[in-house]
């Protein structure tokens, strides 16, 4: 009797990762987080369950859970006897947002310069905005820059700074969104990033902090007044 060939070892396919099972909630909550920070859901805005239900083809209950989430994230706030709505911003919160960036990119720099990390990334990341400004793509340009002031933190590798800095870059996304009502200079915002990489590799302490200050306050960028949207 003969005995059967062994069945072939599976072939693993690289481009291809596992089924993710992400719960409603999370998915709900994924979306509403992109339309506040993007500004399409402005501050002030009231969030009602039973009509983001009916829009996104849900029940109430991941619409309820998606909100709390974001309320979490300091998104979402609760008024008595009105219920929920995006929370609005104050001239005081945008200029203490800023501020609070501006130390942690502070922090960041400092760390770079003084483990000796290389700024590559960085570079690569400042390509990418000078070839959207050229093709006149605002939208690749704006990812680009998150990119890379995320990567600027990230490659300072501290774990709690780059935490604390995500929860705050939502807010600062959502700003910089309201700002943009009408379409920066685009060649100007790509400008902006590689004198701060140059002054990185040259591990000009002094340069990198003062560029990287001046771009975080950019008055030019920012003006908490417009931007605020009182309660």
């Amino acid at each position: 009797m003969t005995q059967a060939d062994p069945a072939p070892a599976a072939t693993p396919l690289q481009d291809i990762g596992p089924i993710e099972n992400v719960p409603l909630r999370v998915q709900v909550a994924t979306r509403l987080r992109a339309a506040i920070v993007s500004g399409r859901l402005r501050p002030g805005e009231p969030l009602i369950e039973t009509a983001l239900a009916q829009q996104m083809n849900v029940s109430r209950a991941p619409i309820r859970e998606a909100i709390q989430i974001l309320e979490n994230d300091g998104l979402v706030e609760t008024i008595a006897y009105k219920g929920k709505r995006v929370k609005p911003l104050t001239a005081r919160e945008v200029e203490e947002i800023y501020s609070l960036r501006e130390a942690f990119e502070v922090m960041a720099v400092r760390r770079i310069i003084e483990r000796g990390t290389s700024v590559a990334p960085l570079r690569a990341q400042c390509d990418a905005m000078l070839a959207a400004a050229k093709a006149d793509d605002l939208e690749a340009l704006v990812a680009a820059d998150e990119a890379f002031h995320h990567t600027l933190i990230q490659i300072a590798d501290h774990e709690l700074l780059l935490a604390s800095w995500k929860n705050l870059y939502l807010r600062i996304h959502q700003i910089m969104a309201l700002r943009n009502r009408e379409r920066p200079k685009l060649q100007e915002v790509a400008g902006n990033h590689p004198p701060i990489v140059d002054a990185l590799e040259a591990k000009d302490m002094d340069r990198a902090v003062a560029l990287i200050s001046a771009h975080t306050r950019n008055l030019n960028e920012i003006d908490p007044e417009t931007i605020a949207t009182t309660p």
